[in-house]
């Protein structure tokens, strides 16, 4: 590292308090890892500062070998090395970063929960000693974690159904009311979570599961974000190009309307999706795996490319 890379790094860790060299921005991050610092931060209403270092190749190089750390993300605070996410994440369930950062957060009530029997078995047969619990949690986004393990000294324990949860405070108060269920279908066993507090959000959908949605006739609009020239190669039946014109037709829609987006891999549909969902409508969802799932899933007369 050269030294005016050295002293730009040591001239923005003493430029504030709180500063988290990441990936992306807070508004847009761009690793789960970075993601989840910012969240931490965020939830304890720190002040911070962010430096993305995918916009600057030298920071981005240079912080590994400042910090003699060698990964994304960074916390610095008060010109002191913290550490990277798993750190964080540690100090934040024992206390020590609310106590490092100053800031002292009130007690969170265990929150209401409810584990449906089949839920609850299927959690039991998990858990191997004691002192295990399930571990449940939320993150910012509502994207849900349940393992087994053990309960830190910060967290909220909730019993239900014979079965202990334990929660992280962020978590339990995204928690209230949420309900855990044990469902079998067409892709197997799976937790399925039901949480009042979380705010609509593009779901996924399966191209088989899509497809049996087509048979049974269940009404929706189906939209391909692809270019032209991709849509000559291949498509799907009854799935309408989304440019100019057919946005501002989605705009006049009902906001309950059922919306389907598909591109070539799932990638830029998830963004129109999302972009929609953003504009009130709730039923939104990604064809995950785009065209070429759907081709090796459902119907192999569509051509992959």
């Amino acid at each position: 590292m050269d030294e005016q890379t050295r002293t730009r790094i040591q001239t923005t860790i003493d430029s504030s308090d709180v500063v988290l060299f990441m990936k992306g921005t807070p508004q847009a991050p761009r690793c789960g890892f970075s993601a989840t610092v910012v969240q931490i931060l965020d939830e304890l209403g720190a002040p911070y500062s962010t430096v993305d270092v995918l916009s600057d190749p030298g920071i981005r190089d240079g912080i590994k070998e400042f910090s003699d750390w060698p990964t994304i993300p960074q916390l610095y605070v008060r010109k002191e090395f913290v550490g990277g996410c798993d750190i964080v994440k540690e100090m934040y369930g024992s206390g020590e970063l609310e106590e490092k950062l100053g800031r002292h957060s009130a007690e969170v009530a265990p929150p209401e929960l409810t584990l449906t029997p089949q839920a609850a078995e299927a959690l039991k047969a998990a858990i191997e000693s004691e002192s295990e619990g399930v571990l449940f949690e939320i993150d910012g986004k509502f994207n849900y974690t349940l393992s087994i393990g053990t309960k830190q000294p910060r967290d909220v324990a909730v019993e239900t159904a014979g079965v202990t949860l334990f929660l992280d405070r962020a978590s339990a108060k995204r928690a209230g009311g949420t309900t855990i269920d044990y469902v079998h279908g067409p892709q197997g066993s799976a937790f399925k979570i039901d949480n009042p507090n979380e705010p609509p959000k593009v779901r996924q959908l399966a191209p088989k599961e899509f497809a049996e949605k087509q048979r049974a006739g269940e009404k929706f609009a189906l939209y391909d974000v692809r270019s032209i020239g991709e849509r000559e190669q291949a498509k799907i039946e009854g799935a309408v190009l989304l440019d100019r014109t057919t946005q501002d037709q989605i705009m006049r829609l009902p906001k309950d309307t059922t919306l389907v987006f598909h591109c070539h891999h799932g990638g830029r549909s998830q963004q129109a999706a999302e972009f929609f969902l953003s504009q009130g409508f709730k039923n939104v969802f990604n064809l995950s795996g785009g065209i070429d799932a759907w081709s090796v899933e459902v119907d192999s007369s569509v051509p992959r490319y």
